[in-house]
């Protein structure tokens, strides 16, 4: 998944924000095979939804677990719930806010942007998706 993360940061190819680099990745790395459109779904949630709200990495890989784990809608899949409460309350633990306007703070470099930190948003996906994994 890293190397697909980085992939997609290259700003002379891509130019992605966080939210579509997950999607993107992912949409790669578990074969997904969504077409242009549905990666424009993923445009809003870049800069926490323009206002520093819902990181946008966190909002990105919550749309892969629906993804993965919606059987028909949301309220009759069985694993969905579980699988997205926990992404978010690891994603809390391990990086200490789910906000765009405080991760960015101790998180965004100025040459690479928030690349590491997508990787690490995205590796906490690999894992929660795995554990749920059918």
């Amino acid at each position: 998944m890293k190397e697909l993360i980085l992939k997609y940061r290259d700003k002379n190819k891509y130019d992605l924000s966080c939210s579509e680099t997950i999607l993107k990745a992912s949409n790669d790395y578990y074969d997904l095979k969504l077409n242009d459109s549905a990666f424009k779904m993923m445009a809003p949630f870049s800069g926490g939804m323009y206002e520093g709200e819902a990181c946008g990495i966190m909002t990105g890989a919550i749309a892969v677990l629906g993804i993965l784990f919606t059987e028909g809608v949301s309220h009759t899949s069985t694993i969905l719930r579980d699988a997205v409460l926990e992404y978010k309350s690891e994603f809390n633990s391990r990086f200490g806010s789910k906000q765009c306007n405080i991760l960015i703070g101790s998180k965004r470099d100025e040459i690479t942007g928030c690349s590491d930190f997508i990787i690490e948003g995205a590796e906490l996906l690999v894992e929660i998706a795995k554990k749920y994994d059918k």
